[in-house]
C-alpha cells in the first residue's frame, strides 16, 4: 500500500489504523465529519508527512471522490455505531451504514479504485444456533437494524466485486476494546460509576455471553487480510474477528469495578437481552483470519483492564458537562 482513504478516520478504530498506516510510511487520507470521532485521535499523525485530513461526510459523493484519488485501498470504518437506540431513530442505520457504503462503492468507481475494506459486524448472524459461529452459518432473522444494515452493505460491496471487478475485504467482528474507546459496555459502567460510585444499573441479567478484541489486534488483522488479498480482483472475502474466548456481562462488571477499587450495588433491569435486539450470545469462529497467521494477542481481561485505565486517565474526552465527580 502507497495510499490509502481511511473514512471514519478519527474515530476509535479509525484512528487506530490510521497511526499504524502512517507509522509505516503509507499515505493516509483520513475523512470524518467529527459527528463522533475526536480530533485529538489524529492530532498526532496529522503532523506526519502523507497523512491529510478532508472533513466532511461520507454521504457527499463529491467529496469522497475528492479524498479517493491515487488511493489503492479505501478503509471504510464510517458507520453508526449507536445499535442499542437504532430502533428510536430507524433511518440513521440506513443513511449511515447503507447508503454510505453505496455512495463510497460509487466515488470507488469514479476514482478508479477498486479495493475497499469494511468493518462489518457479528450481529449480522442474529441469534444463530451454531457457535462458536463461523462465516457460512445459515442467516437467521435479523434482530437488529444496526446489524441488518451492515448485511445490506456487505451485499452491495460483493455485487461491486462480481460487476465492476473489485476486491472487498469484510470484517465481521466482536465489541472492540482499547485506548480511544468512546461508546460500549465499559465506558458506560465507568461513566456510570463516575456519577455514582456505589451504585451500577446493569442492562439485562447480568448473564449475556460476548467475545471481545482488543482493538491492536483487530487492527492486525485488517493489515494481515488486505495484504493477502490485494491481487484477488472480483471476489470479496469475509473474516470473522474476536478472541476465542467469552465472557459474561458480570464478568466485566467484576473487571472494571476491581480496576476501579469499587464496590457498588448492582441493580439489574432484568431479561435475557440487554435491549432490543442484543443478541444473548455472540462468539464467532476465528479458523478463517487464523490461518493467515493471525493469533489475538491481549486476553479479554486484559483488553477490559486497557480500556478503563485510558477511560481514567482521558476523562477530559468523554466525561458529559452534567457528571459530576470523577474517576479516582
Amino acid at each position: 500500500m502507497k495510499r490509502v482513504c481511511v473514512t471514519g478516520g478519527a474515530g476509535f478504530i479509525g484512528s487506530t489504523l490510521v497511526d499504524r498506516l502512517s507509522a509505516g510510511g503509507v499515505e493516509v487520507v483520513v475523512v470524518d465529519n467529527f459527528s463522533t470521532g475526536r480530533r485529538q485521535f489524529v492530532a498526532d499523525a496529522l503532523r506526519r508527512e502523507g497523512v491529510s485530513l478532508i472533513e466532511g461526510d461520507v454521504l457527499d459523493t463529491a467529496l469522497l471522490e475528492a479524498a479517493f484519488v491515487e488511493c489503492d485501498w479505501i478503509f471504510h470504518l464510517q458507520a453508526n455505531a449507536d445499535v442499542r437506540h437504532g430502533l428510536e431513530h430507524p433511518r440513521v442505520d440506513l443513511e449511515q451504514n447503507t447508503i454510505a457504503t453505496s455512495n463510497v462503492l460509487e466515488a470507488m468507481r469514479a476514482s478508479g479504485v477498486r479495493r475497499i475494506a469494511f468493518p462489518s459486524t457479528g450481529p449480522v448472524y442474529g441469534e444463530p444456533d451454531v457457535f462458536p459461529t463461523p462465516e457460512d452459518a445459515p442467516f437467521p432473522i435479523q434482530t437488529s437494524l444496526y446489524g441488518a444494515s451492515k448485511l445490506a452493505a456487505e451485499g452491495l460491496i460483493e455485487a461491486y466485486a462480481t460487476g465492476y471487478g473489485f476486491i472487498g475485504v469484510i470484517f465481521r467482528f466482536v465489541s472492540i476494546l482499547g485506548e480511544r474507546y468512546t461508546h460500549g459496555h465499559v465506558f458506560d459502567f465507568c461513566r456510570a460509576l463516575a456519577r455514582d460510585p456505589t451504585r451500577l444499573p446493569v442492562l439485562g441479567d447480568g448473564r449475556q455471553e460476548k467475545s471481545y478484541l482488543y482493538v491492536q489486534d483487530c487492527i492486525d488483522a485488517f493489515l494481515l487480510a488486505v495484504a493477502h488479498h490485494r491481487d484477488d480482483v472480483g471476489t470479496a472475502h469475509i473474516y470473522n474477528l474476536g478472541a476465542d474466548e467469552t465472557v459474561h456481562v458480570d464478568d466485566s462488571v467484576r473487571i472494571v469495578t476491581e480496576c476501579l477499587s469499587l464496590a457498588p450495588k448492582l441493580e439489574y433491569a432484568g431479561g435475557r437481552r440487554g435491549w432490543p435486539g442484543d443478541s444473548p450470545l455472540i462468539h464467532l469462529d476465528t479458523a478463517r483470519i487464523r490461518a493467515l497467521g493471525w493469533r489475538p494477542q491481549v486476553t479479554i481481561e486484559q483488553a477490559i483492564m486497557r480500556t478503563v485505565e485510558w477511560l481514567r486517565a482521558n476523562e477530559q474526552l468523554w466525561r458529559d458537562q452534567a457528571m459530576e465527580g470523577a474517576l479516582s
